[in-house]
C-alpha cells in the first residue's frame, strides 16, 4: 500500500520485454534505502515488485496485465518517473490509501498555470468517472490529489508549487496520457450498494451486536 506522497523522480534507463513482461531498469537514489528483492515500489503509479537493486537504481518487473491496463508501452529511455516505497507499519499516511492498481488512462486536456496553484484538467473513461467526486481523492501518475470539480467526463486538480516541482507533472502538456487510480473505498462503497446478497447480511440485529 502507498500513500501517493512521491519521494522522488527516478529515471528510466531500459525497458526489456519479453512474451509475458517487461523489465524496467530505473535510476534512483532515495527509495533505494532499505530496498530488497521482492519490495513494492509504486513506478508512476504502478506497483511494481523489485527484482534486483544496486547503488544507482533497481529493476522492477511489470507482468502484462499491468502493461495494458497503463501507461509503461509508452516509456521511453529517459522517461522521468515519480517514486515511492510501500508503506511501512506506523508510517503516516500523509495522503489518501493507494494501492498502486492502475484502474485506466487518463488524457491531460489543459494545463493552466497560476500563480498559486496550477489546475490540471484530465478526461476519463466513464468506468472511472463514476468514481471521481468533487473533493474525493484521486491519483494521477501516483501522486495523491484532491479533485476540484468533476462533470461529465472531465475533473480538475489543482497543484500546489511544492507538488508541480518535486514531481514529474511539469512534462506533461496537453494530449499527454496519465495513470489514474480512484479511491478504493468508492469502489468498495459501490460493492455494498450493488450486491444484494451482500446488503441482506446485514441486519439491524448484527449492527447492534457490533455495537452500533
Amino acid at each position: 500500500m502507498f500513500t501517493g506522497l512521491i519521494e522522488e523522480t527516478g529515471i528510466l534507463e531500459r525497458a526489456v520485454p519479453s512474451a509475458s513482461e517487461i523489465v524496467l531498469q530505473v535510476r534512483a537514489k532515495l527509495v533505494l534505502e532499505g530496498i530488497r528483492i521482492g519490495d513494492s515500489v509504486a513506478v508512476n503509479g504502478v506497483c511494481l515488485t523489485v527484482v534486483d537493486s544496486d547503488t544507482s537504481g533497481f529493476a522492477a518487473q511489470a507482468v502484462q496485465e499491468t502493461v495494458e491496463n497503463s501507461t509503461i508501452p509508452d516509456w521511453r529511455v529517459g522517461e522521468v518517473l515519480n517514486l515511492e516505497r510501500a508503506l511501512a507499519v506506523g508510517d503516516r499516511l500523509g495522503g489518501h490509501i493507494v494501492q498502486g492498481h492502475v484502474d485506466g488512462i487518463g488524457t491531460v486536456k489543459s494545463i493552466r498555470a497560476g500563480e498559486l496553484e496550477t489546475v490540471i484538467s484530465v478526461s476519463a473513461p466513464s468506468e472511472i468517472m463514476k468514481y471521481i467526486v468533487r473533493k474525493g481523492s484521486i491519483a494521477i501518475d501516483g501522486i495523491s490529489l484532491t479533485v476540484a470539480q468533476a462533470n461529465g467526463d472531465v475533473f480538475t486538480v489543482a497543484i500546489i508549487p511544492h507538488t508541480w516541482g518535486n514531481t514529474n507533472l511539469t512534462r506533461l502538456s496537453s494530449g499527454s496520457q496519465v495513470n489514474l487510480e480512484t479511491d478504493v473505498l468508492a469502489r468498495y462503497v459501490e460493492k455494498f450498494f450493488t450486491d444484494r446478497e451482500l446488503q441482506s447480511s446485514i441486519t439491524e440485529k448484527k449492527l447492534r451486536e457490533a455495537g452500533f
